[in-house]
């Protein structure tokens, strides 16, 4: 999930419980108090909107979207839809996963595209770097 660079000030209240494990969160992490509750609350209001949708740290540090109960990632899904040429059944098929997650994977897509179109290109620059990488840590062993 990226963060926006635009930003709001807003005042809420928090129970001291909240606040505790805000402060607690924010000191055993690397993220500040802001960031940290602007992440996480960004990261609930899309849950709430996208039930089978819940977000875990990638390898880069990026925060990714990715479907309930699977470790399945939602740029993943888009990706294998997007091989079945658009037909969700034989995605869903691919993945033995019910077609209802793939069409919960849309869903995000189609609200957060940008996003996931870009955690798709970080991933490619990864595996790309990482690729050159063992290649190049094979020539010594032939």
């Amino acid at each position: 999930m990226t963060q926006s660079v635009a930003s709001v000030q807003r005042s809420f209240r928090l129970s001291l419980n909240t606040s505790d494990l805000l402060d607690a969160s924010a000191e055993a992490g690397s993220e500040s108090r802001n960031a940290l509750v602007d992440r996480l609350l960004g990261e609930a209001l899309r849950t709430a909107r996208h039930p089978l949708v819940r977000f875990r740290s990638s390898p880069s540090g990026r925060r990714e979207p990715l479907m309930t109960g699977t470790r399945l990632l939602v740029r993943q899904v888009i990706a294998t839809v997007r091989d079945h040429d658009g037909n969700i059944d034989d995605a869903s098929a691919y993945f033995e996963q019910p077609a209802r997650v793939v069409r919960a994977a849309l869903s995000y897509y189609s609200e957060f595209k940008a996003e996931v179109d870009a955690d798709a290109k970080v991933a490619a620059r990864i595996e790309t770097s990482e690729r050159t990488r063992w290649e190049r840590e094979q020539v010594p062993l032939a």
